[in-house]
């Protein structure tokens, strides 16, 4: 289910948002932030807080920077080795995060 959601996603944001006037007034736009969520989340979660993002986005809210948070639960096996960071996650509380998504530039042999 996830990655039938995922894929609308990127469907509409190539195809409809890109030719439509930016209008969300969060920063990341609602269609990134729900992004986030189906792959830091519970398909439920993720349904919950981008329904919730959307309906917040319009002329009565402020609207501003609106991360997602994830609650992560740690682990002590980890493996070090040489990984693509794709997240950053910042605390906040004890076992919650905010999600920024890390940058990604383009190699020149591309």
């Amino acid at each position: 289910m996830k990655t039938l959601f995922k894929f609308l996603i990127k469907l509409y944001q190539k195809y409809i948002s890109a030719y439509t006037p930016g209008s969300c007034r969060y920063y990341p736009t609602c269609s990134n932030y729900a992004l986030w969520q189906f792959e830091n989340n519970t398909f439920f979660k993720a349904i919950y807080f981008t329904i919730a993002r959307v309906l917040r986005c319009n002329q009565l809210f402020e609207g501003g920077f609106d991360y997602p948070i994830v609650k992560i639960v740690k682990h002590s096996n980890i493996n070090f080795k040489k990984i693509k960071i794709k997240y950053w996650l910042v605390p906040i509380k004890d076992d919650r995060y905010l999600i920024v998504k890390n940058r990604e530039w383009k190699n020149s042999n591309e």
